[in-house]
């Protein structure tokens, strides 16, 4: 296991659960934002106010690492819906608008806006994909890559896993919704894993086979 503490920079429960596990098969040791002390502030809510995944995993990496001076790894994730144009994209966690909620009850309100939207052009089930992007910045460099998933938004709700709105989006490739699917199913072929494996795995390729 690595000495070097590296910094995970999330304050989501639910993605610290998926993502330590690519760590520790990588011989990582990562540091929560809970466990490295890092209160939440304010100015956390503009972190991510670009136009793709990309941009904004990178500026919460580059914001953590220059916070607490320790290597920092972060992504940005969410939903894409093709009946949608797209949407609702980076904003899929604020979709619904709902400042006052957090966790689960912010979950439901997302969910109760995607799907309001799909039934108002009756577009549903409608095809989408889950896009991650992970990306990790230090005093020297910065790496980002991209994870994609595909599947299909269905109006009602199956299984009592996942978070976010993994209830209803059915896996192209396990036939099952994320709510559905074991953690060991959607950490193989989801996105987030994807994105995090493709991103150790340029560590390989670029620094020599081994972290910065």
């Amino acid at each position: 296991m690595s000495e070097v503490q590296y910094l995970l920079a999330t304050r989501n429960e639910g993605k610290l659960r998926e993502l330590r596990d690519i760590f520790a098969q990588h011989n990582i040791r990562v540091t929560d934002l809970t466990e490295a002390g890092v209160p939440e502030t304010s100015d956390e809510d503009s972190i991510e106010s670009w136009d793709t995944f990309e941009e904004n995993a990178l500026a919460k990496a580059q914001y953590f690492h220059r916070r607490t001076g320790l290597p920092t790894f972060a992504d940005d994730s969410g939903l894409t819906v093709e009946a949608l144009g797209g949407a609702p994209g980076v904003r899929s966690k604020r979709l619904s608008g709902r400042t006052d909620l957090t966790g689960k009850s912010l979950d439901a309100a997302n969910n109760a806006a995607l799907l309001g939207q799909l039934r108002r052009i009756n577009a549903l089930p409608a095809e989408a994909a889950f896009v991650c992007a992970a990306a990790f910045a230090d005093a020297e460099r910065t790496v980002v890559r991209t994870g994609t998933t595909a599947g299909v938004v269905v109006q009602q709700p199956r299984g009592f896993g996942g978070f976010g709105y993994d209830p209803h989006f059915v896996s192209k490739e396990l036939a099952q919704t994320f709510g559905e699917a074991s953690e060991d199913a959607k950490l193989r072929i989801g996105h987030r894993g994807r994105a995090f494996r493709s991103l150790l795995e340029a560590f390989d390729a670029e620094f020599n086979g081994s972290l910065p």
